[in-house]
């Protein structure tokens, strides 16, 4: 029996957009630490994840707790757990560029069941539920009806803590831009694939990212009728990070083409 219920659904939601009033103002960050050259963490993602992790425990105490800013290594994937990106885009936050949000996924049994991504510069909420469809702002949406590459707007991620594939990824990048109508890097996972859910993009691909990056934006393309896969066409892992490949779904089988002949 499933964990997800209609008041944990609508309590989960306000928590979620509670948190990320936390990233507005162009004095939100005071700390920044580096996890290595690309990756970050700011005090901000330590609050939203702090404030996330206890109003979720409150809520459900039963379900384990994924976050990006800590250990993750007790997690037991046969139980259900939450999947957090306390700030997806941190880089974008630091440099202001407004484009940013907190990813929440809710995982039972080995898939997502809930998916909530909210942009609090927009402010832009998305939010699916398996089987319910995909909403932004309580409004649903759904994935564009671009039926080939040559026609399609792609947004590509460039991968950038594994400098050792830039060459394969700049071989994918220039592959879709030779291809479709032209390419757009945001830099923040869940934002680009929610793009994809309500049409404004008709792909976005990444050579690598974890699942917090895409857990909630990957249910939320589905619902809204897209299809996301790994590099193979295979299902994502919720436990560990790889490549994402999503569309429209009416591409998708040209865009994971075009993916491998660039290898």
């Amino acid at each position: 029996m499933s964990v997800l219920d209609g008041r944990l659904e609508r309590a989960v939601i306000e928590a979620v957009k509670g948190a990320g009033e936390l990233l507005l103002g162009m004095d939100a960050v005071h700390e920044i630490r580096a996890k290595n050259r690309t990756d970050f963490v700011t005090d901000v993602d330590m609050a939203v994840q702090a404030r996330l992790s206890r109003e979720l425990a409150s809520l459900a105490p039963e379900v384990q707790f994924m976050g990006e800013e800590r250990d993750n290594s007790d997690i037991d994937p046969a139980r259900p757990f939450w999947i957090l990106d306390p700030v997806d885009g941190t880089t974008n936050l630091i440099r202001r560029l407004r484009r940013s949000a907190v990813s929440l996924a809710l995982a039972e049994r080995g898939r997502t069941v809930l998916g909530v991504v909210y942009n609090p510069y927009a402010p832009e909420l998305y939010t699916a539920r398996r089987g319910g469809g995909a909403y932004l702002n309580g409004r649903r949406i759904a994935v564009s009806g671009v039926e080939a590459l040559s026609e399609g707007l792609v947004s590509a991620g460039t991968a950038p803590g594994h400098r050792e594939w830039a060459d394969t990824v700049f071989r994918e990048m220039r592959s879709l831009f030779d291809t479709c109508l032209d390419i757009r890097r945001g830099g923040c996972a869940s934002i680009d694939l929610c793009d994809v859910a309500c049409g404004r993009v008709d792909a976005y691909v990444e050579r690598y990212l974890c699942p917090w990056d895409y857990a909630a934006g990957a249910l939320i393309v589905e619902e809204a009728g897209g299809r996301v896969t790994d590099f193979s066409g295979g299902a994502l892992s919720l436990t560990e990070g790889g490549g994402v490949v999503s569309s429209n779904g009416a591409v998708h089988r040209e865009l994971l083409a075009l993916m491998s002949r660039a290898e």
